[in-house]
């Protein structure tokens, strides 16, 4: 299993990013798969999921602001980043749920993250 992730970069409070996540050693058509975030000095923390039919779930802290989608035809996995904040900037990962649950926070498997920095 291999997830790497990109796309990410420095950005001023309010912009936009999108990162993309290229899985590749297992059938990500039938895999939830998630995004998640780690802040300096702090814990993962789980921001979106989605399933193998497409619905999709959002922390509170990122709805309405954050849109995870993915193309199994290429697959990939993507997470457009709207109205960021300076708090955002961290680490983001993608990664595979356990037990195939998209809103799931632990995870059987991760990339090696893209760093977001939000800063004027």
């Amino acid at each position: 299993v291999q997830l790497v992730e990109s796309g990410g970069g420095l950005v001023l409070p309010g912009g936009s990013l999108k990162l993309s996540c290229a899985a590749s050693g297992f059938t990500f058509s039938t895999s939830a798969m998630s995004w998640a975030r780690q802040a300096p000095g702090k814990g993962l923390e789980w921001l979106s999921g989605i399933n193998s039919h497409g619905s999709t779930y959002y922390a509170d802290s990122v709805k309405g602001r954050f849109t995870i989608s993915r193309d199994n035809a290429k697959n990939t996995l993507y997470l457009q980043m709207n109205s960021l904040k300076p708090e955002e900037t961290a680490v983001y990962y993608c990664a595979i749920p356990k037990n195939g649950i998209a809103t799931m926070t632990k995870y059987d498997y991760w990339g090696q993250g893209t760093q977001v920095i939000v800063s004027s």
